[in-house]
């Protein structure tokens, strides 16, 4: 077999290199510009996908043109009976937790709806101006608000890429979708997550979702198995949008070592009668375990005399919280103006800085329970389907264990 010696193999010159370079990006712009069609897409910029990503700031997560993408609606719970009257946060929080955890599994890029409704219920500015002899019933403007003022998106990006839907982005991945016929998007409707794995839907552009009319988290109705559960309750906490970790960093720094309870009133209160006249509630002893008397003896021995106790609560009766204080140094998020004022626009950006200072309590008891591991004011399941004659007192209790 005939050899080439060291010596006799000629080395590649500069210029050859750059010619194999040059040749080989425009082989690949070519084999790309194959596969989503080299054509305009008929938008203002007149750009390709091509154009649009080689041309994209760097700094941010970066899309590519091997991404697809998954679509659940331009509003959380949309369509189905929320769209009207439009849920609380927490209710949506738990539908985008589950539209998230559908585009982590299928590996696609999730479009996020660029707004949240927000529901006047929970949007009263007496939440955050509390003081001992003044309660108010205005509530904050508008109805709905950026979700890029609530969320990251660059910190949720890092573990499930995101685009919101009113970016170019998306625009651009909706023209290319026309232009491939049946490879560019399927539209689905009570097919579960598993079977979108298949390689009928696992090749195409855009899986735009159909969630449940009843609300986007029933797709995730097998929360209860943990072992099903990609994200945490507590990822979405923790994506608050930058100005809002700020804010709540500083107020942790003010409060120095502190405590934290999360006092949940006010909606969970709601009672109705009976056919036969007798009122019930959902939670028997909500009202009675999260009465000061009551949380005085539901934390004293987990958080000692003399502690600064932060309180995060939807009630609204001034001073209603005053009692715990010949035990503790009381803190609310009213204390914080300075810091909260020139930020907050609505209730539910307060809650998610509120949330964040609690969660760097050093002990923190929530309402009712997420976690085994976690402490709560009372032992009412956080869900309950029945209703049930309320109990105020201890000794209520005793009768009712009796009987």
């Amino acid at each position: 077999m005939a050899t080439m010696s060291k010596s006799q193999r000629t080395k590649p010159s500069p210029g050859s290199h750059r010619l194999v370079l040059l040749l080989t990006v425009f082989a690949f712009l070519l084999l790309l510009s194959s596969v989503i069609s080299t054509g305009k897409l008929g938008l203002p910029y007149q750009q390709t996908l091509i154009d649009y990503f080689a041309t994209t700031p760097r700094g941010k997560r970066q899309h590519t043109l091997s991404d697809k993408y998954l679509y659940w609606g331009n509003r959380i719970d949309c369509p189905g009976k929320n769209c009207e009257t439009c849920a609380g946060l927490g209710h949506q929080e738990s539908s985008l937790r589950c539209a998230l955890e559908e585009a982590l599994f299928l590996n696609r890029t999730f479009v996020m709806p660029s707004g949240m409704c927000i529901n006047p219920t929970h949007n009263k500015k007496g939440i955050l101006d509390r003081s001992d002899d003044k309660a108010t019933e205005e509530g904050w403007v508008g109805s709905s608000c950026a979700m890029d003022s609530l969320y990251d998106v660059d910190l949720i990006s890092e573990k499930i890429p995101v685009i919101l839907d009113d970016s170019k982005t998306w625009h651009l991945v909706l023209s290319t979708s026309m232009k491939l016929g049946g490879r560019g998007i399927a539209h689905v409707y009570g097919v579960s997550r598993h079977r979108l794995t298949e390689s009928h839907y696992s090749n195409l552009l855009i899986i735009n979702r159909t969630a449940s009319p009843l609300a986007w988290f029933v797709e995730c109705k097998d929360r209860g198995n943990r072992s099903n559960v990609m994200l945490p309750y507590s990822f979405l906490p923790n994506m608050a949008a930058p100005s809002l970790r700020k804010a709540a960093e500083k107020i942790k720094a003010q409060l120095g070592d502190y405590d934290a309870i999360h006092v949940r009133r006010g909606d969970k209160l709601k009672t109705r009668k009976d056919r036969l006249g007798v009122e019930r509630i959902q939670f028997p002893h909500l009202d009675r375990d999260t009465r000061p008397e009551f949380i005085l003896r539901r934390i004293e021995k987990k958080i000692p005399h003399g502690r600064t106790l932060f309180i995060g609560s939807n009630e609204r009766t001034p001073g209603f919280f005053s009692p715990l204080a010949v035990r503790y140094k009381l803190a609310y998020s009213s204390n914080f103006s300075e810091v909260l004022d020139p930020i907050i626009k609505n209730n539910y950006q307060l809650f998610m800085v509120e949330r964040l200072v609690m969660m760097g309590a050093k002990t923190f008891f929530k309402t009712f329970k997420e976690y085994e591991t976690d402490l709560t004011l009372t032992d009412d399941p956080k869900k309950n389907k029945n209703w049930e004659i309320p109990v105020y007192t201890m000794e209520d209790e005793r009768k009712e264990s009796v009987s």
